[in-house]
């Protein structure tokens, strides 16, 4: 009965906080455990890696030589895994060949023999299945708190389509996983690097011809090396919505949504009397769009009043669009809220916060053939801080006081020039 009653007493003090004080905003993730860094190597074994063009030697001998100096010195906390995609069918049959995407080391401590054995024993053998490839390595290197990295290692374009490899790294990115694709090129091709440029401009990872051995195996190293780096918190992912009054109300943290081409999203952010709002905004380019393009990050208050603004604006060359601003309460803004209750009776001071909407818009125009479908990604940060005062400067008062104050000034700076003008006429006269 006294566990009963203790129960019931909880539960009905946590109703009345929040009939006090209103819904309580969405958080981004706390800290848990820490994981340990999840890397997928993904190497294409397709028919043309058997080209000698690479210092003299075959695609595949110099991926393999790479592939065993990345193992060798591999950080010991780092989780590595091993696909490969056109090593095993030796047929025409486009259908067959287009599945033949393999796991040959799985995604965990690595077994050094184990691994550069396997990579070993692979031969040049079919197509190019890239797409099917990403969309499993994503499933074997699974969901956590924390980024993944997939390194692509390919010199060509996929012979296998659909599904087409930067529609799958555009939906790879939209689940909100953190999902990182880098991309390395073994070919100087035009349509290669196209595509390698789209699936890691996708997912926030990068691009890079290799035209070496010594290349290929310095930025496969940098890579995984990075994902150590790289290793944090996937931002919370969240959904805008068309107007203030039904956004979602969020803490300050890191959150992820889409955008879709000239959009507005609306979040709110809760500021109380002394707190500073500060917010960014990034959006990237995952796909072809016209040029000449910007991204808007607004705070306005719940009747539409705009507060501050901040924007940032492209013409082709930027791969990330990024805007910030910052607002506090000011006196003004506090006593036109209060004209309401200006005759009401003074009673003990609540402290209530003030609700601030952050519109952002963009004005993205897709180009023909490019899909609308998911939206831009976007990264929402958000912080609430002590407001920080104005420095202090020196006051020469306000109305009368100022105009008299500027009269004297006035007249005794006329008086002096008049005195020193004489002086100087009659000295020169005098001479």
């Amino acid at each position: 009965m006294i566990n009963f009653r203790r129960s019931a007493a909880v539960l009905l003090g946590l109703l009345a906080t929040t009939a006090l004080t209103g819904p309580v905003p969405a958080a981004a993730d706390e800290e848990q455990a820490a994981e340990p860094p999840r890397v997928e190597l993904v190497l294409d074994v397709s028919g043309s890696m058997r080209a000698a063009d690479i210092d003299g030697r075959s695609r595949i001998s110099v991926a393999q030589q790479a592939f065993n100096d990345v193992v060798d010195a591999l950080p010991e906390e780092t989780q590595l895994g091993i696909r490969v995609l056109g090593a095993t069918y030796k047929g025409k049959d486009k259908k067959v060949g287009c599945q033949d995407t393999q796991q040959i080391v799985p995604v965990g401590p690595v077994d050094r023999t184990r691994a550069k054995a396997a990579v070993a024993t692979l031969r040049p053998t079919g197509f190019t299945p890239v797409g099917l490839a990403l969309r499993s390595a994503a499933q074997d290197l699974g969901t956590g708190a924390t980024t993944r990295r997939i390194v692509l290692i390919t010199d060509g374009e996929d012979t296998c389509a659909p599904p087409d490899p930067c529609q799958v790294a555009r939906e790879l990115a939209a689940q909100g996983t953190s999902l990182v694709v880098d991309t390395l090129g073994l070919a100087p091709d035009e349509k290669v690097r196209r595509q390698l440029l789209c699936i890691a401009a996708a997912t926030g990872g990068t691009y890079t011809a290799a035209q070496s051995a010594d290349e290929l195996t310095g930025r496969i190293k940098q890579l995984v090396e990075r994902a150590g780096d790289t290793h944090t918190r996937a931002p919370t992912v969240v959904g805008g919505a068309d107007a203030c009054d039904s956004a979602p109300l969020l803490a300050p943290g890191v959150y992820a949504d889409r955008e879709a081409f000239s959009e507005h999203r609306y979040y709110r952010v809760p500021v109380r009397p002394g707190q500073e709002l500060r917010a960014s905004v990034s959006m990237a380019l995952d796909r072809p769009v016209n040029r000449d393009y910007g991204v808007l990050l607004r705070a306005t208050a719940a009747d539409g009043r705009e507060l501050v603004r901040g924007a940032d604006a492209g013409s082709g060359r930027a791969d990330v669009l990024s805007a910030g601003l910052r607002w506090s309460a000011t006196a003004d803004d506090e006593d036109a809220g209060d004209d309401d209750n200006a005759t009401a009776e003074p009673s003990t001071p609540v402290v209530e916060p003030t609700t601030v909407c952050l519109v952002v818009s963009n004005s993205f125009a897709a180009r023909p053939g490019t899909a609308a479908t998911p939206g831009m990604p976007v990264e929402l940060t958000i912080d609430v801080v002590a407001a920080a005062g104005a420095p202090d400067g020196p006051d020469l008062g306000r109305g009368w006081v100022l105009l008299a104050l500027l009269t004297v000034a006035g007249l005794l700076t006329g008086l002096i020039a008049g005195l020193l003008t004489r002086w100087w006429v009659a000295t020169w006269r005098e001479n």
